[in-house]
């Protein structure tokens, strides 16, 4: 909510990109610049990183007149249900998620999500 408040009143005296394309691409350049600090194993850096991917992705939403923290929490709240339907599929196979492998995990969050229970 701060960073869309921040933003917003940047905008107002005109320091905003002109529309969502510039927001768009300063998000994948955010993300290239966390990437290197990945490479670099830099924990302060990706710190840094990561919070300027997070303010860029803000700003994607600003633009879009969408709320980053609604957007965020429902995001976290459909995680929530297809991750139990992913517990709900693999104890019905009797497949223990630890030793599963993602590979095997990532099938089943698929499958979960084609299913009517995890809505949407």
């Amino acid at each position: 909510m701060r960073s869309q408040k921040v933003q917003q009143k940047a905008a107002k005296v005109g320091f905003d990109w002109p529309d969502v394309s510039g927001a768009l691409a300063k998000v994948e350049e955010e993300t290239v610049e966390l990437r290197e600090a990945i490479r670099a194993e830099g924990v302060e850096a990706c710190a840094e990183e990561l919070g300027d991917l997070l303010f860029s992705v803000v700003n994607v939403a600003r633009f879009l007149h969408v709320s980053a923290e609604q957007s965020l929490g429902e995001a976290c709240e459909k995680f929530i249900r297809r991750f139990q339907k992913v517990e709900e599929l693999a104890g019905a196979r009797g497949l223990d998620m630890k030793s599963a492998g993602i590979e095997e995990l990532d099938k089943l969050w698929n499958e979960a999500k084609e299913t009517k229970n995890s809505q949407d």
